[in-house]
């Protein structure tokens, strides 16, 4: 499936109930484990002692932060869609979202969206997406959930 490309608010209304898309895969790596925590001052050992992990994690590695994953919708997404002529996007709403798998260390992870629905706002489209982070190899998800972005169109 190629990326689309909308427009308007009205393109963006075509697609609602219909899955977009699916984005590259993109491989975790310990470096972006490491700057994570680094950003985060999350420094738990599960992320970034592998020796330690080997040996006492149930994962038989380090893992990526859970929100680490969670912040790679937007890039995923941009894979997915371009949506242009914009003022400004917003990162509105998490909805629901469950962790269901863990993501180790040089696992390729990518991203399933559909469009749920699209409300506009006066112009602002409200797009609420269900996202699916696919881990490959894996039969479970890393996580699913319905996010929003706001669009703020040129009009």
């Amino acid at each position: 499936m190629s990326k689309l490309t909308i427009q308007s608010l009205a393109e963006l209304m075509q697609y609602e109930g219909k899955e977009m898309g699916v984005s590259e895969w993109h491989k975790i790596t310990q470096e972006q484990i490491t700057k994570f925590a680094e950003a985060t001052l999350d420094y738990q050992w599960i992320h970034l002692d592998a020796e330690r992990a080997k040996t006492e994690s149930p994962f038989g590695s380090t893992i990526a932060h859970g929100y680490l994953t969670v912040s790679l919708l937007p890039y995923l997404w941009n894979q997915i869609a371009s949506i242009e002529n914009l003022k400004m996007q917003v990162n509105y709403e998490i909805e629901s979202l469950r962790f269901n798998q863990a993501v180790t260390v040089n696992s390729d992870v990518r991203l399933v969206a559909k469009l749920l629905s699209v409300k506009d706002l006066r112009g602002i489209a409200k797009a609420r997406l269900e996202v699916t982070l696919e881990i490959k190899d894996s039969k479970k998800p890393a996580f699913t959930g319905i996010i929003t972005f706001l669009y703020h169109f040129n009009n």
